[in-house]
């Protein structure tokens, strides 16, 4: 008998979402990415278990508060003026995290049931009956998640609550399509059909992420799909880039398309979680965008 995973790592749910998924969404974060996109602005997702951050300007500091540093094993962490975390120790361990007064460390993922997730999800029902919302499986990248993924799509529509996934591709087509049964709505990302672009920038071929969409395409062509591709300083901002997308998804049914511009919002959190980040400052010109975003409406 197939042991059914209960608990996941979820490192946030976000309610009253309109930008994920048609209506208004309760999106569940789950932990843990297979791909390494140098613009990632949700560096926390990409770990599969949890990890602290730290925001330094929180810290109480010396010679008030030194709870961190008295409780980790590892001695990871000094007391200067602010805390000092030592990423090389650090064995993430949550410790110091529980004893943070100021929550300047903060705990970065934590387990779920299923039940507990649609519990709170099924709490906006009200809104989502005025509409067509409900709960979108966000990450990380919930083809990861497996059975889990599967089971707590098959638990909300047993609840009648309409569900939409936001996935990279890049997972088992077995797990894809069996989540597509329980799919209402699919975000699926495809950000470039240069392979060698693809494998710099992501850490990943496209060719599991396009073979994948294909299948998917044939095998559910009712399902409501809406492609996205973000558009990347250096990585994909050419009109040429976006044309390769578009003729990939000419005559696909029931697709949408979406562009998403670069931004720098995660940048933060980054150094929350004792990382570089991977992008140089180079920022995306409206006029590059605008020009990209004119050949789109050609698409239908």
């Amino acid at each position: 008998m197939t042991k059914i995973m209960k608990e996941t790592y979820v490192f946030n749910i976000q309610r009253y979402s309109l930008h994920d998924g048609a209506g208004i969404r309760t999106i569940v974060f789950l932990k843990g990415c297979p791909m390494r996109c140098r613009w990632c602005c949700n560096p926390e997702s990409q770990k599969f278990t949890p990890e602290i951050s730290y925001t330094e300007n929180r810290c109480i500091g010396s010679p008030e508060c030194s709870l961190c540093q008295n409780i980790c094993p590892q001695n990871a962490i000094t007391i200067k003026e602010k805390a000092v975390v030592d990423r090389t120790l650090c064995t993430d361990c949550l410790l110091c995290s529980a004893v943070c007064p100021s929550k300047a460390i903060k705990t970065e993922g934590k387990a779920y049931a299923i039940e507990e997730i649609m519990d709170m999800v099924e709490r906006d029902s009200i809104f989502y009956s005025r509409g067509k919302g409900g709960l979108t499986v966000s990450g990380g990248e919930p083809l990861s998640h497996g059975k889990f993924l599967i089971s707590l799509l098959k638990e909300a529509k047993q609840r009648r609550i309409s569900t939409a996934m936001e996935t990279c591709g890049f997972g088992s087509y077995k797990i894809l399509n069996a989540a597509a049964h329980y799919l209402d709505e699919i975000l699926f990302d495809i950000k470039s059909l240069n392979d060698k672009k693809h494998i710099e920038y992501t850490g990943c071929s496209n060719e599991v992420i396009l073979n994948n969409f294909q299948k998917l395409c044939n095998d559910f062509p009712d399902l409501s799909k809406k492609v996205r591709t973000p558009i990347i300083p250096g990585f994909n901002d050419t009109v040429s880039d976006i044309k390769a997308i578009l003729e990939f998804l000419r005559d696909k049914p029931n697709v949408t398309y979406e562009l998403l511009k670069y931004h720098t919002f995660g940048k933060g959190k980054y150094k929350a979680l004792g990382r570089p980040y991977p992008m140089d400052s180079k920022s995306l010109d409206d006029k590059t965008y605008e020009d990209i975003f004119n050949i789109t409406k050609t698409y239908k």
